[in-house]
């Protein structure tokens, strides 16, 4: 069994905050031990490879829970497989994905199941788990939620939007969220009152508003809390816990705030595009605005202080990155003339962690919090903790060495995702991802990759861990 030493650096998780060395056995975190102590002399002396992290900090590997790799949606695919999606997540210190298997309208949740792990089997550079977004909520269908949670699938998706394509009524809902408060699922769910949006979108085009802004126009900021609020009460009814997705609006995060506030196992999901894009950019002149669209969409800049709040006071509980990307070219482009045709997805999989570091630099989260938002929450929240999200004995070595003070210009030019454009285009950031291990292999090594396609395995999951 190889033995790997992380001298030097400063540990960092959810929970502390420790100068000591980590020691890795096969693909398993064995110990932290005391930096300069003679064991951690011993341990050193003994490794097979030796990582010097000075000047950085060592840190949990992401855990990207929304992710949308290979997806069909508006005519066309994702632009990113899980090949170079997982590469790109790679890049970016995160470690292991949740993506979103999809239930075909009549086809059983088996065959869109067996579909996705197809698409992911020995294409993956880090590990990988599954949702299943349900498409028909059906007596079959149920009972194969069932089924699914004994195989490790323990979170359904189930859609208030998107009438014709993934749209579910409140009667589905509600049997699906009481089929899942019997087998102990968690019910993720998209809250837009997609029946309303389509009304304003047709009276939008109606008037000759076809370009991208309008989009977010139509997607009304009340529609989304609306909506938040019908999925919340009726988890009540069925006793139900709740995972509300990409939440982007201030009144979205005050339903959620108020549910918590009676102690109902609500919970809340904010994206990176929320907390530093806006309405400003779907505004952009020419059909630039196309780069921009994605559901919920972006909302005007004054919304931000709103999600930075309830990251802090624990309102919301996880940033995800809603990774879905289509290029401007061949795809955004089929929007032209009728916004409701631009494929909805925005890239980020690869900047969520720099991202979020850049918010500590700035002051809206301290660095322990960035850790629990994007690491060890998300991995409690999806039943993958303990072996992910954490760097204590037992977890996988899924390792991160981070120069916080390194900084980088996010471009098109310089990512790794599969897409023409980058949303952050010239953005600076301070911190950058230097070393990445998954189950221990090196998979970026100083800035370097050295990881292949078929490392990254499929990760069966609990239930939700934040449930009695």
């Amino acid at each position: 069994m190889s033995r790997t030493v992380v001298q030097n650096g400063l540990v960092i998780t959810a929970t502390d905050e420790v100068e000591a060395d980590l020691l890795i056995e096969g693909e398993r975190v064995a110990a932290l031990v005391t930096r300069q102590s003679t064991l951690a002399r011993d341990l050193a002396a003994g490794a097979d490879r030796l990582i010097d992290a000075t000047g950085r900090y060592v840190i949990p590997g992401g855990v990207d829970v929304h992710t949308h790799l290979d997806f069909p949606f508006g005519g066309t695919f994702s632009s990113d497989t899980f090949e170079s999606g997982t590469r790109a997540a790679a890049w970016g210190g995160t470690t292991t994905l949740v993506d979103f298997a999809v239930q075909s309208r009549g086809h059983a949740l088996r065959e869109g199941l067996d579909a996705w792990h197809a698409k992911a089997a020995g294409r993956c550079a880090v590990d990988y788990a599954f949702h299943m977004i349900l498409s028909e909520v059906t007596e079959a269908s149920l009972k194969e939620m069932d089924q699914l949670v004994g195989e490790g699938i323990t979170s359904f998706k189930l859609f208030m939007a998107y009438p014709g394509v993934f749209y579910s009524d409140d009667g589905q809902i509600l049997r699906a969220m009481q089929r899942a408060a019997d087998n102990g699922a968690l019910v993720m769910m998209h809250a837009e009152n997609g029946i309303a949006i389509d009304v304003l979108a047709e009276q939008a085009l109606a008037r000759g508003e076809t370009d991208p802004r309008y989009h977010g126009e139509v997607r009304r900021v009340l529609l989304e809390a609306e909506a938040t609020h019908r999925a919340v009460q009726l988890a009540r009814v069925a006793g139900a816990p709740l995972y509300v997705v990409h939440v982007s609006a201030e009144e979205a995060v005050a339903e959620l705030a108020a549910a918590r506030d009676k102690g109902l196992p609500v919970f809340g999901e904010t994206c990176p595009q929320y907390l530093f894009l806006s309405t400003d950019n779907l505004a952009e002149p020419g059909f630039e605005g196309a780069k921009y669209v994605c559901s919920t969409p972006l909302r005007p800049r004054e919304h931000q202080a709103a999600l930075w709040r309830g990251l802090r006071t624990n309102d919301l509980q996880v940033v995800s990155t809603d990774h879905c990307p289509f290029c401007f070219r061949g795809q955004k482009e089929l929007g032209r003339g009728d916004f409701t045709r631009i494929p909805n997805g925005l890239p980020g999989v690869e900047h969520r962690m720099d991202l979020l570091h850049q918010a500590v630099v700035e002051g809206h989260i301290s660095r322990r919090r960035w850790i629990e938002i994007a690491c060890a929450t998300p991995a409690r929240m999806f039943g993958l903790h303990p072996r992910k999200g954490t760097l204590a004995p037992g977890a996988d070595a899924d390792v991160v060495v981070y120069d916080p003070a390194a900084t980088q210009t996010l471009s098109a030019a310089t990512h790794h995702m599969n897409v023409d454009y980058s949303v952050y285009e010239g953005k600076t950031v301070t911190g950058r991802v230097e070393t990445v291990l998954s189950r221990g292999e090196p998979v970026i090594e100083n800035g370097t990759y050295v990881g292949h396609a078929g490392h990254g395995s499929f990760v069966p999951r609990s239930t939700c861990q934040y449930l009695g």
